[in-house]
């Protein structure tokens, strides 16, 4: 808590009017673990610098798990924190305006969406199953047919059995087909599920939150937003805000990369 005190305000950052985003899993840290000493130490060394913020698809209490500790809040270690791709949102700490994702799409579509994700998992044939393979966020559907609750070797398994066999690629493209009317995108990220949200509301979404610092009284028109990331390919969660003409954006591939990039970019 000590070094956030001597974070620099937002409009004082050395290198002026910049803004370094990263995603979270196999960015910041391996999918669904917790991040390194070297990369927050890394992190607070870039936020003397410039202003920095995650955006991820996952909801803020993933994140606080991966990213935060029992005593230091993840809000605490960014400047801009975008839980669920920005749908919900938090500036130095305080919440920003949310979305959701039932509220937009309406309970009886929601219900035949959700009614037909558990109908075709039911049907897949895998090597194994655990459990919460649909999870509700608020601002969109995280989707995974073997299972949120697999453990770090069971996921490993299943995504080198999902490159072999593209068993979300497929169950993505029939949803395409399902559901076209609906006006729904299915982004695939880290090794095990697939998010469907609106769409629009898929990274990018977090840029309105970036774009709108420039109205406040003391704000900053960030002219240069830099964007790490891994799934930066089309099909992959990263590929939109990556791909952006507002972002320069750097694909990595792992957390690992994104260190030396980090440094290359920032410190050389």
């Amino acid at each position: 808590m000590q070094t956030a005190a001597v974070i620099p305000p937002l409009n004082e950052r050395p290198i002026k009017n910049t803004i370094v985003l990263f995603d979270v899993d196999e960015t910041l840290t391996k999918s669904r673990q917790g991040v390194k000493p070297e990369m927050l130490t890394l992190l607070s060394a870039l936020r003397q610098k410039v202003a920095i913020g995650y955006v991820g698809g996952s909801d803020l209490a993933k994140q606080q798990e991966q990213l935060g500790t029992s005593e230091i809040p993840v809000t605490s270690l960014f400047d801009f924190c975008f839980p669920e791709n920005g749908l919900t949102a938090f500036r130095l700490g305080v919440p920003l305006a949310s979305q959701s994702f039932i509220g937009w799409l309406g309970e009886e579509k929601y219900k035949k969406l959700v009614n037909f994700l558990l109908r075709y998992i039911s049907e897949i044939d895998l090597p194994f199953k655990r459990g919460t393979f649909v999870e509700f966020r608020n601002g969109m559907v995280n989707v995974s047919p073997v299972g949120r609750n697999a453990t770090n070797a069971e996921r490993d398994a299943f995504n080198a059995f999902d490159t072999e066999h593209k068993v979300r690629e497929k169950f993505v493209a029939t949803l395409q087909k399902e559901f076209v009317e609906l006006g729904l995108t299915y982004s695939i990220g880290g090794q095990i599920s697939f998010d469907v949200f609106p769409t629009g509301w898929d990274k990018r979404y977090c840029l309105q939150h970036v774009e709108a610092e420039k109205a406040r009284p003391d704000g900053v028109d960030y002219t240069t937003i830099h964007f790490f990331g891994d799934k930066t390919s089309p099909g992959g969660n990263d590929y939109e805000i990556y791909s952006d003409s507002r972002t320069i954006g750097h694909s990595v591939k792992d957390p690992d990369d994104t260190l030396a990039q980090v440094k290359a970019e920032f410190f050389s």
